[in-house]
């Protein structure tokens, strides 16, 4: 694939090869495939990155294994919670200042 990105006005271009054991598939549809995929992951650390700011945390060694599995852990409780209205984020906080909603939370996710 190739694609230009724009980063402080700073044109650059990246070529990348794929290889595929699929027979007689069409480019477009690997094409497809292969933006469908980025798509979750960039989507995913977006998420992880606005609601626990995971790209300004500094961890070494195991605490940085640790830390991810357990922001992808709150992260998918905090999804999973449909009774308040709000961003991910909001949830987070209220979670941090209202001991019942953060009860709760781990209660309906069985933690």
């Amino acid at each position: 694939s190739e694609r230009t990105i724009v980063a402080t006005g700073e044109y650059t271009q990246e070529v990348r090869y794929y290889v595929t054991s699929l027979d007689n598939t069409r480019p477009e549809k690997i094409a497809s495939a292969i933006r469908q995929h980025w798509s979750i992951g960039n989507n995913l650390h977006w998420q992880l990155d606005v609601t626990f700011r995971e790209d300004y945390s500094k961890k070494v060694k195991n605490a940085a294994g640790n830390f991810s599995v357990a922001t992808k852990m709150a992260l998918t409780t905090l999804k999973n919670e449909k009774t308040t209205k709000g961003s991910m984020n909001l949830k987070r906080l209220k979670a941090g200042w209202d001991e019942n909603y953060l009860s709760q939370l781990l209660q309906d996710n069985n933690f």
